[in-house]
């Protein structure tokens, strides 16, 4: 029996709470692609959604929880999509939601939580002034402060991903999830570890913002200086321990992957199957261009799971 944070009762029923534009996401394969790769391969597209990632299936569980409890407000930290994810929820909800960012964030990520009504603060630096920031918010407004990955509900909401990869009843041999926080990685892989075990959860990082997949090697947290990604979306310096635990109970492989490989993926998924994704949702790929034989004849699933990228930088990526 698996032992974590997670409640496979509690993930089933959250699929009530999320509304169902966030459900079901399209799981295809992707023949091109597989024949580029050498190995048969199924995309789970979260992006086909009003924020363009897997995040709403989370803030959707949070933003319920709040309106429930009679809370009028939140505030998160956030890389952009998260940010994206809790305005359109809370926004629904009648929730004040104010988002902090770091000033380096992609233009179009602050553009698109500003439109949803969030109050948008920036801050010089990286992630982790952002999420020291709002919880000084929290504290001098009293409002709820949204951790993702730490509050369970962000991550039992992505894990209704692996119960629709798990009721697909397909053969996958391989399940390739991007690592930042945690909150994807846990969620699908604590759902599917549960209804099937034989799946391989394989987590997958950037090298140049290594701290989970570090952490999870050493079976301790190790936190990094910095980080030098283009994915912005998983560039995290201080792994959560409590995430941490669950992490090691879920992943079978942790890996990281180079730059030149992101921009490969990128450039693959956009020739082969028409998906134009921002790095984070390259990684599953970028870990099969470099390590073709591991991959060899399997039949591997990727999660892609957000597409909100600056065009301008895009382009230069893929013309590289």
């Amino acid at each position: 029996m698996i032992t974590t944070r997670l409640d496979l009762a509690r993930i089933r029923a959250a699929r009530s709470d999320i509304d169902p534009i966030f459900l079901n996401t399209p799981l295809y394969q992707c023949d091109a692609l597989g024949r580029e790769l050498g190995c048969t391969v199924s995309i789970k597209l979260e992006t086909a959604n009003p924020v363009r990632s897997f995040k709403a299936r989370g803030t959707e569980l949070v933003a319920n929880l709040l309106a429930g409890q009679g809370r009028t407000a939140a505030v998160c930290a956030s890389a952009g999509n998260l940010g994206q994810a809790l305005g359109w929820s809370g926004r629904r909800r009648g929730l004040d939601v104010t988002v902090v960012a770091s000033r380096a964030a992609p233009a179009v990520k602050l553009d698109r939580i500003r439109a949803l009504g969030a109050e948008l603060e920036l801050v010089d630096g990286d992630f982790e002034a952002a999420r020291e920031r709002a919880a000084d918010i929290s504290l001098q407004r009293g409002i709820r402060l949204v951790q993702d990955s730490l509050d369970i509900e962000t991550c039992e909401g992505a894990a209704t991903i692996g119960l629709e990869l798990a009721d697909a009843g397909s053969s996958f041999d391989t399940v390739l999830i991007a690592l930042g926080g945690g909150a994807i990685a846990t969620g699908v892989g604590y759902a599917l570890k549960t209804l099937s075990p034989d799946v391989e959860v394989i987590c997958v990082q950037p090298l140049g913002a290594p701290a989970m997949t570090h952490s999870w090697r050493r079976r301790r947290v190790v936190t990094t200086d910095s980080t030098d990604t283009i994915a912005d979306g998983v560039a995290g310096r201080f792994p959560i321990p409590e995430v941490l635990d669950d992490l090691l109970a879920v992943a079978d492989d942790a890996v990281l992957v180079q730059e030149s490989s992101i921009v490969a993926g990128l450039r693959l998924l956009l020739e082969q199957a028409g998906l134009v994704v921002e790095p984070s949702a390259a990684l599953g790929v970028a870990a099969v261009l470099e390590d073709r034989d591991r991959f060899a004849g399997r039949h591997v699933a990727t999660i892609i799971c957000g597409s909100n990228v600056d065009l301008d930088a895009y382009h230069r990526w893929i013309r590289t």
